[in-house]
């Protein structure tokens, strides 16, 4: 890639992480007063539907949109182009392809976001009940999703795993700022990889029993948390995890290293 290839995916790549954030803040500050007023948690469909409500929230969800197509770029090109020195062994491959597996996935919900500020249609109910139904009216179709909630299950424990072990910190230049934020980083990566593990055993268990309306997405898993002992304890820390995740994807926007364009001499948090 030419330098100026390098610098144009560098923005895109700030305007996808950014774009997460704003996805995160929104969801996680939902859930938070939920936690404190009693009212239902929200996943990410019914909290872009509440922005779109909002004071300039439909030029704020038009940005939403482009910024996870930007991620889209970002990450497929990453994937592709391997920016970030994976390599070509199995581990590479495999760290490759999740990439821009990802990528595909927020682009999809990039897609969806402007279609929400273009027609303002919110057909309600739960986005995972409605996939999983159409996936298990497909030949194998309980063996799809049970695939998925294996998958989604295994990036659950992979942010869990990389929140825990420092492991983000090979990729986040060292700054006063960045040192910092990191706890906060740190929590954020743990409960999101906690939340996501709650999402696929609710995939998992709608594949055995072959019902979909077992299927919960992000907004049931945090229901389900404050229904438990001391539920609204768990729905407030999971708000403020969620929001610390997206503390984490606006320090990536900022202070991402990527290997293949930043400067060969800059340190890490692991340096």
């Amino acid at each position: 890639m030419s330098e100026k290839t390098h610098e144009g995916l560098k923005w895109v790549m700030r305007a996808g992480y950014g774009a997460r954030g704003v996805i995160y803040t929104i969801i996680g500050g939902l859930a938070l007063l939920a936690a404190l007023k009693r009212t239902q948690a929200s996943g990410t469909k019914d909290a872009l539907a509440a922005l779109r409500d909002e004071p300039y929230g439909i030029p704020a969800l038009f940005a939403i949109g482009i910024g996870l197509l930007a991620y889209l770029v970002w990450r497929v090109a990453a994937g592709v182009k391997d920016v970030e020195d994976h390599g070509t062994d199995a581990k590479g491959l495999t760290a490759r392809l999740g990439q821009i597996t990802t990528g595909l996935i927020h682009g999809g919900i990039g897609v969806s976001v402007l279609a929400l500020a273009l027609s303002g249609k919110n057909s309600g109910g739960s986005s995972a009940q409605d996939w999983t139904q159409k996936l298990m009216a497909m030949p194998a179709g309980r063996y799809i999703v049970a695939a998925g909630a294996l998958i989604l299950l295994g990036a659950g424990i992979y942010y869990a795993y990389k929140g825990l072990s420092g492991k983000y910190k090979g990729h986040l230049a060292r700054t006063h700022f960045t040192e910092s934020i990191d706890p906060i980083v740190k929590i954020g990566l743990v409960i999101y990889g906690g939340i996501l593990a709650l999402v696929a055993f609710s995939l998992g268990y709608a594949a055995l029993t072959a019902n979909p309306e077992q299927a919960g997405g992000l907004g049931e898993a945090l229901q389900d948390l404050r229904g438990m002992a001391f539920g609204r304890f768990l729905l407030g820390g999971a708000g403020l995890g969620l929001i610390g995740f997206a503390v984490y994807n606006f320090v990536e926007a900022g202070y991402r290293v990527v290997p293949k364009f930043s400067d060969p001499d800059i340190r890490t948090l692991l340096d």
